[in-house]
């Protein structure tokens, strides 16, 4: 479970997005980190049992600054309102599919996928899903998977193209698929189940349900 002071803080940093309060306040801030961490590696100890991929890695490998990069953003606020970690066998940095955490008051959410890959690695992926729909199509359509995920893969925003990829005809049964840019799915947390003691494992079901996608985009990226 998180800190009810550590929600406190993203809360608070919202409202006061600049180094001036940040400095103020970095205590406070180190302590809702060290929570957050601390968090993460139980969620990583705990999965790991199922993932045996993830054994080696630890929480500092997967945590992003909270520092943004503001240099070509019209936003200059300094500071991200959340703690995210992006968990797989190597680290955040990696173009391999994963696991992800958001902590972010109100807009809390776990899951994780493939987001937009370059062009080999999305080619290798569609081409994944062409000749294995049926597995693919399974996995989707799992207990597990369906009953965390009912929204099954994300399509919002600028996540899949209009028309089909050149090379797949319209009448492809998976071409709703590969026309997908990111592959990931999601799903929210409230604020009442970052606090809870079920928390890590609430986080390591989540994953659960989506390891098989998981070991199925990496096993097509390594194709």
């Amino acid at each position: 479970m998180l800190q009810t002071s550590t929600l406190q803080f993203l809360k608070q940093l919202a409202k006061n997005n600049n180094k001036e309060w940040f400095d103020a306040n970095r205590k406070k801030y180190e302590s809702a980190k060290a929570d957050h961490i601390q968090s993460v590696q139980k969620i990583i100890d705990e999965f790991s049992k199922i993932d045996a991929t993830l054994a080696s890695i630890t929480a500092k490998d997967c945590l992003f600054r909270i520092n943004r990069d503001i240099r070509f953003s019209k936003d200059k606020s300094p500071y991200k309102t959340n703690f995210g970690a992006y968990i797989n066998a190597n680290g955040k940095k990696s173009m391999k599919a994963g696991y992800y955490l958001h902590i972010q008051p109100g807009e809390s959410f776990v899951g994780g996928g493939l987001y937009q890959p370059d062009a080999e690695a999305l080619k290798k992926v569609r081409q994944e899903i062409d000749y294995n729909f049926e597995e693919f199509k399974g996995i989707l359509n799992n207990k597990k998977f369906k009953a965390v995920y009912t929204k099954g893969l994300s399509r919002d925003g600028d996540l899949s193209l209009s028309r089909p990829p050149k090379g797949y005809d319209e009448n492809n049964p998976a071409i709703e698929y590969i026309k997908l840019k990111s592959f990931i799915a999601m799903t929210p947390l409230t604020d009442e189940q970052l606090a809870d003691k079920k928390f890590v494992a609430t986080v390591v079901k989540a994953f659960e349900a989506l390891h098989p996608m998981i070991v199925f985009l990496n096993n097509a990226l390594q194709s």
